[in-house]
């Protein structure tokens, strides 16, 4: 992104990733939209991690929070547009719930205690955040915040919000499955694949069957 530098994958945690427990509540089956919105930090690099999980079938790199006018790499970049980097993940509820997607967010995907940044990447285009698109995702979600914040495995308080959903506007082509790509691209190299390697080591077990081979 802006700023080509390395952050620490899940650098606010006291605890392994694989010890941030699973969410207490979770959206049945039956009742899950198959559909989420998430914000942390370089779109580049999320997308990247959940791609690798089964059961997700689409990941869309793009930005929410803000107006359509201004929703373009650009003008997002410059931090005053409202905007959040997000990815949209569609995925089948039958082979991994929200409550997964979200214990992935919070352990692996990115730093949650950081405020408007991530790494040397800052701005408020960098935040952390959850844009639920139904009340079962709202409640769901802050829930699970709430349930981290009380288990004390964060060395900071967390800065995730959770947001109105308003409109996703999808990211330009080019910034799709740039990973994949790009893998030798330093910010790539330094920020992404250390997230996918992360994911990869302390979730073999727990989420091994979820887990792309």
């Amino acid at each position: 992104m802006a700023n080509e530098s390395c952050d620490i994958p899940g650098q606010g945690l006291r605890v392994p990733p694989s010890e941030v427990p699973d969410p207490a509540q979770d959206i049945a089956t039956a009742d899950d939209r198959g559909e989420v919105v998430l914000a942390g930090g370089c779109f580049w690099c999320t997308e990247a991690v959940y791609r690798q999980l089964a059961g997700v079938t689409e990941v869309l790199p793009g930005y929410a929070g803000g107006s359509a006018d201004t929703a373009n790499y650009e003008a997002v970049c410059s931090g005053r547009t409202r905007h959040a980097e997000a990815i949209r993940i569609r995925y089948e509820p039958a082979r991994i719930s929200f409550g997964q997607l979200l214990k992935v967010f919070m352990a692996v995907a990115h730093d949650p205690t950081q405020k408007d940044r991530q790494g040397n990447d800052v701005g408020p285009q960098y935040r952390s955040a959850i844009f639920p698109l139904d009340a079962d995702q709202r409640y769901v979600a802050g829930a699970y915040l709430a349930q981290l914040e009380q288990a004390g495995i964060y060395a900071a308080p967390i800065a995730t919000t959770i947001e109105d959903m308003d409109t996703f506007f999808v990211a330009e082509s080019h910034h799709h499955d740039y990973a994949a790509r790009n893998p030798g691209q330093p910010y790539i190299q330094y920020v992404s694949t250390p997230k996918v390697e992360k994911l990869r080591r302390y979730f073999a077990d727990g989420l091994g069957e979820k887990i792309r081979g």
